[in-house]
């Protein structure tokens, strides 16, 4: 079958309610393989669709032709410029944009040799992004959301304030959209941060690795596009949105003001990109949006249903409807379950859930789920956890 052909396959409109479940088991990627066969794995961030057939094409001849040596990224550079210029409307130059393995490993190195001073976050927020400070030697300091699970703009603007009457120096690290919660922040939050970040001279890296994935209702604001002149760095990769993690290579795409923090990079950086994951993200960038779109309306159903589940067999857990990427930040605390509501699922539920004390600040009595899956599995799932209860 011709990859024109495969475009057009039901695997391909609809890359998750098309999926065979019952071959998912046979799968030997960590999501599949780190629990027992009759665990339900909702927990790390990757989804069950198979990538786009232009993409497994690419992956084929790469294969056939014993193409596997060291990966030569300037293709994957100028992807990322053109998916920003196309999707996101922010023109990119060359030199705004540095390859790197993954978008942890760049945080960790900006971090290291950039600004000074603490690193704010917004929490409750992904773990690793805590954990790159720390492995910079940079003391993190928390924010918590608002009780809408939005971005308290009041809170930041104090903590800049503090820093700032300290001379302490900060860097503001965010996740757009909001990894655990699934929110995707809105125009006017972004910008109201932006300006609080010029008035206080305070560099603004933005995660925007789940950024593909706005869900019906939403859409994704890049931080670039409120904040073109300043120095902020936005991380970005295809893995998520086309599920491709184990094809390693992400970029760091700099406003005009930030190109310097990039230069700052140490060249051995670069280097853990595979030429697997240069050529199968480009054709993902270049050749299969037309793929996500079907993709984000998987997920948006996958959401209304874990939503209609939740409502129906859980009915006391609270459930952070997702707006963006496929993971749902429920509050288990109504149920007594204790700290980690997560190991409770796992021994009596046999579904793998990502556990809240994962997440710096604010995460205890809360679970992550992923709904990055068939619909159907997603329901189970529910049904096991409220089955669990009695």
């Amino acid at each position: 079958m011709s990859a024109a052909q495969e475009a057009g396959s039901p695997e391909q409109r609809h890359p998750l309610l098309s999926l065979d479940t019952a071959a998912l088991s046979r799968r030997r990627s960590v999501k599949w393989r780190a629990y027992p066969p009759d665990v339900l794995p909702l927990w790390v961030a990757e989804m069950d669709a198979a990538p786009p057939a232009c993409v497994l094409d690419e992956l084929r001849a790469v294969v056939d032709a014993g193409d596997l040596g060291y990966a030569w990224s300037e293709p994957y550079e100028q992807a990322v410029a053109a998916y920003a210029a196309d999707v996101w409307g922010v023109p990119v130059a060359r030199e705004q944009v540095r390859t790197f393995a993954n978008v942890v490993a760049g945080l960790t190195e900006i971090l290291r040799g950039g600004v000074q001073g603490e690193v704010m976050m917004s929490t409750p927020v992904y773990g690793p992004l805590a954990q790159s400070a720390v492995e910079a030697g940079r003391t993190v300091r928390p924010v918590p959301l608002g009780a809408d699970w939005r971005l308290d703009l009041t809170a930041i603007e104090d903590a800049f304030a503090d820093a700032t009457a300290r001379s302490a120096g900060c860097v503001y690290v965010l996740c757009n959209p909001h990894n655990p919660t699934g929110v995707a922040h809105t125009r006017a939050e972004l910008e109201a941060l932006a300006a609080l970040a010029a008035r206080f001279g305070v560099q603004v890296i933005s995660d925007e690795v789940h950024s593909p994935m706005a869900l019906a209702g939403a859409t994704h604001v890049p931080y670039l596009e409120v904040a073109a002149g300043s120095d902020a760095v936005i991380l970005f990769s295809a893995s998520k949105a086309w599920n491709l993690a184990g094809a390693k290579i992400a970029a760091a795409i700099a406003a005009t003001g930030g190109v310097s923090t990039l230069e700052r990079l140490p060249l051995s950086l670069s280097r853990g990109a595979s030429q697997l994951g240069v050529l199968a993200q480009v054709s993902a960038l270049n050749d299969g949006r037309e793929w996500l779109l079907g993709l984000r309306e998987d997920l948006s159903v996958a959401r209304d249903r874990l939503l209609e589940a939740v409502a129906t067999h859980l009915p006391e857990a609270r459930i952070v409807r997702p707006e963006a990427s496929f993971l749902a930040w429920i509050d288990c605390r109504p149920l007594g379950l204790g700290p980690d509501p997560a190991a409770h699922f796992l021994e009596h539920a046999r579904v793998a859930l990502s556990g809240g004390l994962e997440f710096v600040a604010g995460g205890e009595g809360f679970v992550r789920l992923n709904f990055g899956t068939h619909p159907d599995l997603v329901e189970e799932a529910v049904r096991r956890m409220a089955g669990s209860l009695s």
